[in-house]
Formats: structure tokens, sequence, C-alpha cells
């Protein structure tokens, strides 16, 4: 259950991490006017922005899948669907082929992407936490989130390989987006040998949800507030990182690609080793301490982050960012993922994390590097106004955490039938 719930997640976040590596690196100069490399880069981040307007509809529609006809069924589909939207990103024309019609079927690729991608997680997450025992589920629900990496790491490392070829900017970049359907067969074999989670089967024998998404806006309502409070400054924080960072290495610095490449790779690596660590943390002290702790850590590295950037020393690029992102970011994913799932009843878990995720990624991941690319325009190419962006994201997270219950070690098999108060117990 574990391992396919990984797996999938790997090739899935394979795909979105190649979106997002391939926008910050080639799509200005493959999809746009080569004669105006800054209105490329803006729109670029704007094609990467749009994929996650597609991602609460799809959060939506397979969160509805997953609480009434079964998690497995919505994890197979939303693989299927990003990998062949990703797979034909990697056989579109260019903008000196066919002009406009370019980056018209970007778009359109990304939105089917997006909308696959909107209960990804969500799905795999919910998953592994039904199947887990109530004191080891911090542990067992930062696995998704090492699929998560995995899927960075792979995907960076293919992209980092095929960087240096002469034939990168012509038809190299498409190799990564191509191995995509590799990745789907290898998806599909292990999620179709998925069983069904028996808390949810448990669920159904009593009567699944008509409207899982109406119902739990009507019984959690609160708890669908601090989801998407902790969701939304957390998903601009992440994409801030491994994303405009990259972009603003190479464009701004002027550093080569394989400086922010290599630092996204220790930075996925990094978060590999120390996901289920946080997790296991989580599990014995709590999750709202290691958020908490996590939050305040990243407000205080903001501005050190970025003036060790700025030097332009490649070794001080790679420490930052595998710092900032791979230990303090990483800590945030791991314990979010047992927060989110012990939030909600089992009725509508899918949907209540999907919908939570989805939107607020929508109006703030998404838009993320195109804010920050803007910032800097702003500023002249200075990076202060992106430290201070990521300390004002990162305080919003921790207050919010301090409005969330503590739900360590709460019993997912129990049906909820009010908000979580306290110490998160239902009746």
């Amino acid at each position: 259950m574990t391992r396919a719930a990984v797996i999938g997640t790997a090739i899935e976040f394979y795909d979105l991490a190649l979106f997002g590596l391939a926008a910050a690196i080639v799509f200005n100069d493959q999809f746009f006017p080569a004669d105006a490399p800054l209105a490329g880069t803006l729109g670029s981040f704007t094609a990467f922005a749009v994929g996650f307007l597609a991602r609460p509809i799809g959060g939506v529609v397979f969160g509805h899948i997953g609480d009434r006809v079964g998690r497995k069924p919505a994890l197979v589909l939303t693989l299927l669907l990003m990998g062949l939207a990703t797979t034909g990103i990697g056989l579109l024309p260019a903008y000196d082929q066919v002009g406009l019609t370019a980056p018209i079927l970007l778009v359109l690729l990304r939105l089917v992407q997006g909308f696959g991608a909107g209960a990804e997680y969500a799905g795999a997450l919910v998953l592994v936490a039904e199947t887990s025992a109530p004191r080891r589920r911090g542990l067992r629900a930062a696995f998704p989130g090492m699929g998560v990496q995995i899927g960075i790491l792979i995907a960076t490392l293919v992209f980092t390989a095929v960087a240096p070829l002469p034939s990168f900017t012509s038809w190299g970049w498409r190799v990564p987006f191509l191995l995509s359907l590799v990745g789907v067969g290898v998806g599909l074999v292990c999620r179709i040998r998925v069983p069904e989670s028996e808390l949810f089967e448990r669920e159904r024998a009593h009567g699944v949800s008509r409207f899982p998404a109406l119902e739990v806006f009507r019984r959690q309502p609160r708890s669908l507030l601090i989801a998407a409070g902790i969701n939304a400054p957390y998903g601009a924080i992440g994409y801030i990182m491994n994303v405009f960072v990259l972009s603003y290495v190479t464009g701004t610095l002027g550093l080569p690609a394989t400086v922010g490449l290599i630092a996204n790779v220790c930075s996925a690596a990094i978060g590999i080793v120390l996901m289920p660590l946080f997790g296991l943390l989580a599990d014995r002290v709590g999750r709202r301490p290691v958020f908490l702790g996590a939050t305040l850590a990243l407000s205080v590295f903001a501005f050190p982050m970025f003036w060790l950037v700025d030097t332009g020393r490649p070794e001080l690029v790679i420490f930052a960012v595998t710092l900032g992102y791979g230990v303090f970011v990483t800590a945030m994913f791991a314990v979010l993922a047992s927060i989110l799932t012990e939030l909600f009843g089992t009725r509508y878990r899918y949907s209540g994390i999907a919908i939570s995720r989805e939107w607020t990624a929508a109006l703030t991941s998404g838009p993320a590097p195109l804010v920050a690319a803007s910032l800097v325009a702003g500023a002249g190419g200075a990076s202060w106004p992106i430290a201070l962006l990521l300390v004002g994201l990162a305080t919003i997270a921790f207050l919010t955490v301090l409005l969330a219950p503590e739900t360590r070690a709460k019993n997912l098999d129990e049906r909820v039938s009010q908000e979580p108060v306290g110490s998160g117990a239902v009746i």
C-alpha cells in the first residue's frame, strides 16, 4: 500500500517538477518570442501558474470519485491524465514553427496536467493514512511526501543530464517529458494491484455521502479554513524555493543552470532522508510543535538565504537552497501530511484535503514564481522583496497552526460529527 502510493506520487510529481524546471530554463525560448526575454520569462511562469487553475476543479471531481467510488479508482485516473499530458508536452511544436499556437497548446496540456494533479497527492495521502496505526501515522503519512521528493529528484537529475547537450534547446529538453510514458506504465501496474482502503470500505457499508464536497463544507468549515490557511503559504513557499530561485540564479545572477539544478537535487535528496524523520518526530512530540518550529526557522533564515544566494558563489547557492528547502520546507511538508488527514472525517476526507489544498494552490502556489519574478523586476533585480515575502508567508502558516487542534494519535475510524476542538477528539 505504502509502496504503491510512494511510487505513484513520485511519478506524478516527476511530471510536475519537469514543467517547473522547463518553465524556469527553456520554455521562454521554446514557446515565446526569442527577442523578448523578460516577456518570455513572465509568459513561461504564467503558463506554469495556469495549470493551477485546473487543480481545484480536478480536486472536486476526483475527490468526489475518491469519497464515493473509492480511493483506488481516483488514483489510477489521475496518474493517466498527468502522464499523458506530460508526454504530449514533449511532442509540442515550438514558437518558431507554429507561432502563437505553441503557447496555446502548452497552456492546454498544462491545464490537463493540472486537472489530473488536483487530487493526486491527496489520494495517496488518504490511502496511506487510513491504513496506518494512530501512533505511527505521522511517520507513514510522510511517505507520500517522500514520493514527491523522489519525483522532484529524478526529474531534476534527468533534466540536469540533458541540459549540457548541444541539442538541449532544440530537442534534448523533450526527452525527460517523453520518458513520463514509461513512468505511467510502472505506476499503473503498482496502483491497479493496490487493495482499497478498509476504512473506506467500512464507511461505504454505512452509506457514502452523495455530495462529499458539499458535506465537508457544511460539517467541517473550520477544518477547511485551517487546512487552507496552512497550505496556502506553504505551497507558495515551496514553489518560490524550487522554481523561482532556479530562474533567479540563471536569469538575474547569470550563473549556469546546473548550479540551480544541483541545488534542487541536493534539496530533494536531503528531503527524502529527513521526511520520515520529521514524521516520526511529529508522532513523538505532536504535529504543532514540529510545524511551528519549521516556520519559525524559515522566517529567521529567509534573508540570510538570499544573502548567500546573491554572492553568486555556486557552493553558497547550493547550501542556502538545500537548507531552506531541503530542511525547513521538508519539515513543514512532512507534518502537514498528518495534519490534513486528521482534520477530516472518512466520509469526505479525500474531498476535504483536495479542496483545501487545490483551491489554495490555484490562488498562491501557481502564481508564486510569477509574483516573485515581478517583485524582483520591480526592485531592479534586488532579492530583498522575496525574502520579505517568505517571512510573511511563514508567519501566516505559523499563526494558522496556532489555531489548529493537536491531532496526534487521533483515531480515524471514529465518525466525525463535530469540528475537532482542543486535542482533536470527536464524538
